[in-house]
């Protein structure tokens, strides 16, 4: 069923909101995942440029965790130039991360102290002008340093993925928290689809997209990102070709 056109009252709400959240009245590139089932809830149809992001496992273990972190890695990888990811301790797998798209030669490792210094490099990253994309890994990310990170990621057009990730359990309710970012998501590890001989199949998630600014949430069982970056529908994987499945960058306006 298609959904209602939105009513002048609402759609003036959705500005008036967007201009107190600092969205900016210009038209914004958009990063296509290249799954039609997910880009058709996306404003645009795909992930918005020059705005701010978060993800998250679906739970506080170390597997969804890295679900997380692949699934950033895969939207990075499908951006161009250099990605810069900032961390607080050196536990990434480069090996991993090159299997989602994102190979060692594009990325640029930044370990900071302690949380302060992540945000602080997050956020000169973003306004760095020349990089792809900037993730960071953040227990706690507040509305107003959200602001400043939304800010910057708008004045240079780069995509801003925050992480969040937990050492304790306490830590986990600040997911729940009102932020800037333009999208909120989730993802679960699934066990994988069963192979006809002996072996490891390609990884699935469970996949929610818990917020939206102007679109509604949803949730989607996918196939992992592949070396390209692309995640898949499993329907997708028998008729669709890897052209199909990676679309060009759009823009909305």
């Amino acid at each position: 069923m298609g959904q209602p056109a939105a009513s002048p009252a609402i759609a003036a709400l959705r500005e008036r909101i967007a201009r107190l959240e600092g969205g900016r009245a210009r038209n914004r590139a958009t990063l296509p995942f290249g799954v039609t089932t997910i880009d058709k809830v996306l404003p645009g149809g795909g992930l918005a440029l020059g705005a701010l992001h978060e993800v998250a496992g679906g739970r506080n273990g170390a597997i969804d965790g890295a679900a997380a972190a692949l699934f950033a890695a895969g939207i990075a990888a499908r951006t161009k130039g250099k990605v810069l990811w900032c961390v607080t301790r050196q536990d990434l797998f480069a090996p991993a991360l090159a299997q989602a798209g994102l190979p060692p030669g594009r990325v640029v490792y930044v370990e900071a102290g302690d949380e302060a210094s992540v945000l602080a490099c997050f956020e000169e990253g973003l306004r760095h002008g020349s990089l792809g994309a900037v993730v960071a890994e953040l227990a706690r990310l507040s509305m107003t340093a959200s602001r400043r990170l939304q800010l910057a990621a708008e004045a240079s057009g780069a995509i801003g993925i925050a992480i969040r990730r937990w050492r304790r359990q306490t830590e986990a309710t600040d997911f729940g928290q009102p932020t800037a970012a333009v999208t909120r998501w989730r993802v679960t590890a699934l066990p994988s689809r069963p192979l006809p001989v002996p072996g490891i199949g390609r990884a699935r998630w469970q996949l929610e997209l818990i917020r939206v600014r102007a679109g509604e949430s949803a949730d989607f069982e996918v196939e992992a990102c592949d070396d390209k970056g692309r995640l898949a529908l499993f329907s997708d994987l028998a008729d669709r070709s890897p052209k199909a499945r990676n679309g060009p960058v759009r823009a909305i306006g």
